[in-house]
């Protein structure tokens, strides 16, 4: 008898097997029907944002598990089995009772119950998905709808400050705004990760699995490789072209990195600076469009802008960022002495192009349809399609250049069913941080709008701050980077606007639509900020260097992230247009200006930088970022007059330089 029973070793194998098929299982389901929603039969958005959610917290409590790296256990699955089911529960309540919401007067028993319900699991998936920073902020916010005479904790009202007071909220009024409207967790955040956000992480998954980032690596290496510093720029280019796709700056570190830091090291840069470089030219990605993470459908829906408008306008300043890393990475490696990687260690364009090809048809099908006004959510199932259509090409191809067998064709078909399965399970996979954080931030969202916080907090900012623009803007970057500590950069973003956008727009003037750039890119700063720079960290874990000095170095080629949105500000043309010869000298001044401040910070430029010609350059460039076309001018002659100094010199010492014919 004892031959017949299942040892207890056995029963822990059999577990994490059953977790992993039913990962599977779930995230192929829900890639389908995501499919389904954006190509096929478009839902209505109390059926698509709850049965997303639903989804994806059962995915969430599947993946992490309440024992953490432990094996789950009998225990574990007591207290995850409820919460998956709870997360059925959510998926199935309001679509299967919409009518019986729409229609009633006052909330209904049950309808409070699975809000409350519902609430409670958004909390804990983003303990988990995310980490308990992003939960605390949740549960204060919650806390704070109860703190008031009216309220379930009326105590509460006495020991806030008397702007952050208000009348408080029920169990049930809190629920209700939560869970029974577009206002709270079905809001606007999670109605875009349940459209746009997943279709297009659905997109960069197929993308990956199909070997599109060896591709961009390879081509950046093949164009840039024979520079002076050339990994260090092909980081820079493979970054621009992956990052955008992948919607992670850590995920881009990893991907892009596991490759381009060792060959900086071995090139000459210090551990430390080839880890920095990656981490900020990974962060960079965020903001390059077309699709710039989750920030443009979510700028898009929040200002009611066209998504392909936003796209349009973000490419320039997305340069100014790369082109300012490209520059910094470039002055570092003529001040070390550093060369380029000899030819034939490099891949050839030709062949790179030759064998990767058809990773730029699904590019080109994305864009062509952007632009011809297709709804962004039709515009990534096509994107999708083109991905499978233009892999299942190059196959056939592939399979028919090398003789078509019977056995070929066979092995052929498994390969491309297991890739396509891959791609649905790990676009899946990808999308639960960000649906969580969505999720998440909807509840802030909800309580913001219940209690009127984003007007006290507006009239807060401009008390603290005393009506000046620049110390209202160093607000924003703090508190940008506080927020991002705990917070997913998309949640970040959401917090911020939703708090600090009215006192923006409304009490300092800034265009709407400047106002979220300029949130979106500096919620990006804790990927490259110290204390805690996370896309710095990771690159630290790859090039073996000290965390602290990494994120040092990611600050430092990061620059760009604080002074481009600061331009948008005070050179509005450059994002909301005007006269065409305003925008192209907006243009103009913003080039030099930052190439200016990349000579200045480093010293160097076509040669080394006298101290006296760095004095000049620090004012200038603040001059250039003066809202007065005169005194941009100014800023700019005086740029134009030490650049070209700065070059005669270097030009001067070019023969020095060569070696002794003798």
């Amino acid at each position: 008898m004892a031959d017949d029973r299942v040892n207890s070793a056995e029963i822990r194998n059999i577990q994490p097997k059953l977790a992993l098929g039913l990962i599977s299982v779930i995230g192929i389901a829900l890639s389908l029907f995501q499919l389904y929603a954006a190509g096929i039969q478009p839902l209505g958005l109390f059926y698509q944002r709850p049965i997303h959610l639903g989804f994806i917290l059962v995915l969430c409590f599947l993946i992490y598990p309440v024992t953490g790296e432990r094996p789950r256990g009998a225990l574990g699955w007591a207290i995850d089995l409820p919460l998956v089911l709870g997360g059925v529960l959510v998926g199935y309540w309001v679509p299967a009772n919409i009518d019986a919401i729409a229609n009633a007067i006052f909330p209904r028993t049950q309808d409070v119950a699975v809000g409350i319900v519902t609430a409670l699991l958004v909390l804990e998936a983003s303990r988990r998905a995310i980490g308990p920073t992003i939960t605390v902020i949740g549960a204060v916010f919650v806390v704070y709808a109860f703190a008031g005479n009216r309220g379930e904790l009326p105590f509460l009202s006495d020991l806030m400050p008397g702007i952050l007071n208000h009348r408080g909220y029920s169990l049930d009024r809190l629920a209700s705004q939560l869970t029974l409207g577009a206002e709270g967790i079905f809001g606007i955040p999670l109605g875009v990760a349940a459209t746009f956000i997943f279709i297009f992480v659905l997109f960069g998954a197929f993308l990956e699995v199909t070997g599109a980032g060896k591709f961009f690596i390879d081509l950046a290496y093949a164009t840039t490789g024979k520079q002076r510093g050339g990994p260090a720029k092909a980081a820079v280019i493979a970054s621009a072209g992956m990052g955008s796709i992948s919607g992670s700056a850590i995920a881009n570190v990893v991907t892009t990195g596991a490759f381009t830091i060792p060959l900086m090291k071995k090139l000459g840069y210090r551990p430390a600076q080839a880890g920095g470089i990656e981490a900020a030219a990974s962060t960079g990605g965020q903001i390059m469009p077309p699709l710039m993470g989750a920030g443009a459908f979510l700028i898009s829906e929040f200002t009611r802008t066209p998504y392909i408008e936003i796209v349009m306008i973000s490419i320039f300043p997305a340069i100014l960022y790369f082109g300012t890393v490209y520059l910094l990475v470039h002055i570092a490696a003529v001040k070390r002495g550093l060369e380029g990687l000899p030819a034939e260690e490099l891949p050839k364009v030709r062949e790179v192009l030759l064998e990767g090809w058809h990773f730029l048809l699904p590019l080109g099908v994305l864009v062509w349809l952007l632009v011809a006004g297709y709804s962004p959510m039709r515009v990534g199932f096509y994107a999708v399609v083109a991905v499978v259509a233009s892999a299942v090409l190059r196959a056939i191809l592939s399979y028919l250049r090398h003789g078509p067998t019977w056995a070929g064709a066979v092995a052929l078909g498994r390969a491309g069913v297991e890739k396509t399965l891959e791609a649905l399970e790990l676009g899946a996979r990808n999308a639960v941080a960000v649906s969580v954080a969505c999720a998440l931030a909807g509840i802030i969202v909800g309580v913001v709008g219940l209690t009127g916080l984003g007007l006290k907090f507006s009239s807060m900012m401009i008390a603290f701050s005393g009506g000046n623009l620049l110390l209202a803007l160093l607000l924003v970057v703090i508190a940008s980077l506080i927020l991002g500590m705990g917070l997913p950069v998309t949640a970040a973003y959401i917090v911020l606007i939703i708090l600090i956008g009215p006192a923006l727009t409304e009490e300092f003037g800034i265009p709407l639509l400047v106002a979220h750039l300029v949130v979106f890119w500096w919620s990006q700063d804790s990927n490259v900020t110290p204390p805690v720079a996370l896309a710095g960290f990771a690159g630290a874990a790859i090039a073996g260097s000290p965390p602290m000095e990494t994120s040092v170095q990611a600050w430092k080629f990061a620059k760009g992230l604080y002074l481009v949105p600061l331009f948008m500000i005070f050179n509005e043309p450059i994002i909301v247009g005007g006269p065409i010869p305003l925008v192209l000298w907006n243009g103009l001044i913003a080039i030099l200006a930052l190439t200016a401040f990349a000579a200045a910070l480093e010293g160097f430029l076509f040669a080394p930088m006298p101290w006296w010609q760095r004095a000049v350059l620090v004012p200038s460039v603040v001059a250039v970022f003066w809202p007065s076309i005169a005194i941009e001018a100014v800023g700019a002659a005086a740029i134009v007059v030490v650049l070209w100094l700065n070059a005669m010199a270097g030009r001067r010492a070019a023969p020095d330089a060569r070696p002794d014919p003798a």
